[in-house]
């Protein structure tokens, strides 16, 4: 006979292990709630057993809700993206998808996504005279569009039915395939299914059909429109993202800075935006401190964050109002009338002004009363390219489909992107040692360090202006590229890129020592220097399994040489080496 307590171990030890397909989409399902006493405060968690801390359920709880200020009556989606107090080690299965997905799609261990459906609807029973309340889908995956559709959708159904839709939720995500880039995949939901494809270009938006299948994108943005009311300056969008300027989108809703935030980390795709960016921040949020730190023109100077913030209170007017960059939202989001503000440079250089940002931009709490627009004193390194504007525009003016409109300005993003990283892609290619200096019976080389300067004296023959597609843009690339280097989106490039060429160069040592002749090489040689090979052919072994990336044909052949040095050695070396 066995006791209660044990009972209850092992039953709660079952429920831990039932939800292994539920946490490989969502961490978790929560719904907030105005309390009278608390404020908002969470309500409810599915599956219960899923742990939050205490900050990050704070955090959940003040970012699920539009600011008092913001007036969203009705139904109100948004995305929020908050940080996790510790990171969390990735499972198996996201480890292999991240293997896999498109660097914007990755999943950040240190950060969980909220996907928000907020309702506010006047009912004079209760206490308030309000219904206020959120269900929050909380992910890993940046999966902003097939989660917002997802939420969309079990919200209403959980306001009408309460917690027993959210549970059979739980049961439906339970049992879904893990999540596999270019494959197509099933994911029903309380008899209707979601399908989708990671990534996915073919399919756009929400549609329904008729036997109840909706065809989801997991991330989609009609960035034209989006970004119509700024054309002529979506050139200087991408310098500001692409070499991290601090930015700070203020909006009447959640919902358009949210919108504004994600797009603009996409405007430089394929490259990864490798800086903060909180599509929807508020006051109460863990991290404002840090970013309330910045509260002077001097603090920027030296230590400018890399950040994207979107923010509705009032409040950032004043907080906000050294931030260099700030986009204003007044209006619905494809009715903006965007402007660029700045100050004559001569003007300011007669004043002696010396400061990074040379050239300023009227006080945030005097914008904000004005028009919706851009205010920004930088000035470009590069000149716009006036020929995807004017195709642009004839497309406005020819009534052009809007997903013709964003293909288009998206393809033009694009190229811009890449006629700026190619240079550096095949610059950083060229770090790579030959292959005639990899030998099996010397260490394994490096990659040569990056040197800007040799790196610009490459563009004379291969500058980024002869790569971009009929276009030649002019301007100040070296100056550019220079900014681009003290930027977190280089450092995380060349990070990733240098430990690509290290693993190649590991992986063809690897391969070296496979092939050699290791019997031949053994004989006359110090048993020390016997004992030492066979030590590295095990390291390297072991290295092989998560590190270096070789096929296992290359891992049974280093097997065999590992057994062919053994072989030469005395009986009682080789037992002590075989059990090592």
């Amino acid at each position: 006979m066995t006791d209660g307590s044990n009972n209850d171990t092992n039953t709660e030890i079952a429920t831990e292990n039932s939800w292994e397909g539920f946490t490989n989409w969502l961490h978790c399902i929560c719904v907030v709630t105005f309390d009278l006493e608390l404020g908002q405060a969470l309500e409810v968690k599915y599956p219960k057993n899923i742990h939050l801390t205490e900050q990050e359920t704070s955090n959940i709880c003040y970012s699920a809700f539009p600011d008092s200020n913001s007036g969203c009556m009705g139904d109100t989606k948004f995305v929020v993206r908050l940080p996790c107090k510790t990171k969390r080690v990735l499972k198996p299965e996201h480890v292999n998808y991240n293997n896999k997905c498109p660097p914007s799609l990755k999943i950040d261990e240190g950060y969980m996504w909220g996907y928000v459906y907020f309702r506010q609807v006047r009912d004079i029973n209760l206490p308030r005279g309000y219904f206020q309340k959120s269900v929050v889908l909380l992910s890993y995956l940046p999966f902003n569009n097939l989660f917002t559709e997802i939420c969309s959708y079990i919200a209403p159904e959980y306001f009408d039915h309460g917690d027993k839709c959210l549970e059979g939720v739980c049961h439906n995500i339970e049992k879904w395939p893990s999540p596999t880039s270019a494959t197509n995949i099933a994911l029903p939901v309380l008899g209707h299914v979601f399908q989708t494809c990671i990534p996915i270009n073919s399919i756009r938006g929400y549609e329904i059909t008729g036997d109840n299948r909706i065809l989801t994108q997991v991330e989609d943005f009609n960035i034209f429109e989006l970004f119509k009311p700024v054309l002529s300056h979506i050139h200087l969008l991408w310098e500001l993202v692409i070499t991290s300027e601090p930015i700070v989108v203020m909006a009447s809703s959640p919902t358009n800075c949210s919108s504004m935030v994600l797009a603009l980390t996409r405007l430089i795709a394929p490259l990864q935006f490798c800086g903060d960016y909180r599509p929807y921040f508020t006051i109460h949020d863990s991290e404002f401190k840090q970013y309330k730190q910045y509260t002077s023109k001097e603090r920027f100077q030296r230590f400018p964050p890399p950040a994207i913030l979107g923010v509705t209170n009032p409040f950032f007017t004043k907080t906000f109002q050294h931030w260099p960059h700030t986009i204003i939202l007044n209006d619905d989001i494809g009715k903006l009338a965007y402007k660029v503000v700045s100050i004559l440079y001569h003007l300011l250089m007669s004043l002696g002004q010396n400061s990074k940002y040379k050239l300023r931009k009227p006080a945030v709490t005097k914008i904000s009363e004005n028009s919706s627009g851009i205010y920004s004193s930088y000035k470009t390194f590069l000149q716009k390219d006036k020929n995807i504007i004017k195709k642009l525009m004839s497309g406005v003016n020819s009534n052009r489909p809007d997903e013709a409109q964003s293909a288009l300005l998206r393809k033009h993003l694009v190229e811009l992107t890449h006629s700026f990283m190619y240079p550096l892609e095949r610059y950083i290619a060229s770090l790579m040692p030959l292959q005639k200096d990899v030998s099996a019976f010397k260490a394994a080389p490096i990659p040569s360090p990056f040197n800007p300067e040799h790196f610009f004296a490459t563009l004379d023959t291969g500058g980024p202006q002869l790569t971009l597609n009929k276009t030649n843009i002019k301007g100040d690339w070296i100056g550019l590229y220079r900014k681009f280097f003290r930027s977190r989106n280089f450092n995380s490039w060349y990070n990733t890129r240098y430990r690509e060429l290290s693993q190649k160069l590991q992986a063809l040592h690897t391969e070296a020592l496979s092939k050699a002749d290791l019997k031949n090489w053994v004989q006359d040689r110090p048993e020390v220097e016997v004992v030492d090979m066979v030590l590295r052919l095990k390291n390297k072994l072991g290295e092989c399994e998560h590190n270096i990336p070789v096929s296992e044909t290359v891992k049974r052949q280093l097997n065999q040489r590992i057994e062919d040095v053994i072989t030469s050695l005395p009986e009682d070396l080789k037992n002590i080496l075989k059990i090592s």
